[in-house]
């Protein structure tokens, strides 16, 4: 370990997306994750162009597009009926609008390629089946504890980087007090091989090259394809109680095909062919609480501010908070306390303008009703290009802006 080291928390998406941003502003990260071996967890995620952009600039983006779908659009569709009330356009139309391709893609297969790039970078070293006790702020950085296989060690570094999820042990080192909050919500979740007889009802009702969100009162489901198109990643919200914290649990699907009464045959049909599906509690972080503390410790991702997915930017936000955060760190290394207090008074704003429209999303696509009735109306005076410059200040946002 050196002054220049950071020691990060967490091998998921964030974490090691942030040592490889930190890697290529010439510090040395030592990456610490819980689990014994890392494993092919999670279904399928949105990469939207501000964060595909970010992960070309660090040499991520070409390992991961063999194993991704650039779909040509994002379709809302009336769950009941299957008409279709608007249309934003992506493909091509995407990369020259925002400079960037938005890609859809299989969670594991994310990780794979930024651990391959971890893997080629001399200056990243991960160690697995390690967790970090304490950290204590000193005059060069921070001291951390962790424990390595039942073993203690002690390291000194210039940052601790708290990337470990939305049950964050590390959060309780910079704002005890900010726990999670289960938001009411649930998320039933599967993958389909796209030649099963799921996929071929999928493929027959046009869901095959596109982003799909059928919106119900009940719940909302959404549909796009991953791993280069050979699979459907299943997704559907729905209301629920509040089940034990952790990743998953098996649910029956009759409370899902309840959600779901008054849709039309082919999404009933899809619902018990689509199985075995998985549920996982919403869980979210105000974002209004701390992220950073005495220039020693900041959180990234969904340890400082875990959203509802209803915007689809719980990745991309991860992504960008690495890639500010090393370069803020980069600019004053020597006044980490001011750049950790400057990068989070910037990052704040835009998490929370994101959760914003997560949240509008929400409403939109559960209304019922006069509310159904006025969303209807309102989206039949957009044309396809006025509801993408509607995303010009999230896709088209750029690192400094």
């Amino acid at each position: 370990m050196t002054q220049k080291d950071i020691i990060v928390a967490g091998a998921g998406i964030a974490g090691l997306t942030a040592a490889i941003a930190f890697a290529a502003r010439g510090f040395s990260c030592s990456i610490f994750e819980r689990s014994e071996k890392l494993e092919e967890v999670g279904a399928g995620l949105q990469l939207s162009p501000n964060a595909t952009r970010l992960l070309d600039r660090l040499g991520v983006l070409d390992l991961l597009r063999p194993h991704a779908v650039q779909p040509e659009a994002v379709l809302l569709r009336k769950a009941g009926t299957l008409g279709r009330l608007a249309r934003v356009p992506l493909g091509e139309n995407a990369e020259r609008r925002w400079s960037a391709p938005y890609l859809v893609i299989h969670r594991a297969d994310l990780q794979s390629a930024l651990l391959e790039k971890v893997a080629r970078e001399p200056n990243i070293r991960l160690t697995t089946g390690a967790e970090i006790r304490a950290a204590t702020p000193i005059e060069t950085g921070v001291q951390v504890s962790i424990d390595v296989g039942g073993a203690s060690r002690t390291l000194d570094g210039l940052l601790l980087i708290g990337a470990d999820g939305v049950w964050s042990k590390t959060r309780a080192l910079v704002a005890p007090s900010a726990k999670s909050r289960f938001a009411g919500e649930v998320a039933w979740r599967t993958t389909i091989a796209s030649d099963s007889p799921g996929g071929r009802m999928l493929c027959e009702i046009g869901a095959n090259a596109v982003v799909t969100a059928f919106l119900h009162p009940g719940a909302h489901l959404i549909v796009y394809p991953v791993r280069a198109g050979t699979a459907f990643n299943l997704v559907a919200f729905t209301p629920g109680e509040r089940i034990a914290d952790g990743w998953s649990g098996n649910a029956d699907i009759a409370i899902l095909l309840k959600a779901l009464r008054g849709v039309a045959a082919e999404l009933n049909q899809l619902v018990p062919a689509a199985g075995p599906w998985t549920v996982w509690p919403i869980h979210t972080i105000d974002p209004a609480s701390q992220w950073t503390r005495d220039g020693a410790v900041a959180l990234i991702g969904d340890a400082a501010h875990a959203m509802t997915p209803f915007a689809a930017q719980g990745a991309a936000m991860a992504i960008e908070d690495s890639v500010t955060l090393a370069a803020l760190v980069a600019e004053t290394p020597a006044n980490m306390a001011a750049a950790l207090a400057q990068w989070e008074a910037k990052r704040r704003p835009r998490v929370q303008r994101v959760a914003r429209r997560g949240a509008l999303n929400r409403f939109a696509w559960h209304a019922g009703g006069p509310a159904a009735l006025a969303r209807d109306l309102f989206l039949k005076t957009r044309s396809p290009e006025g509801l993408a410059a509607d995303m010009d200040w999230l896709y088209g946002w750029q690192p400094g802006a």
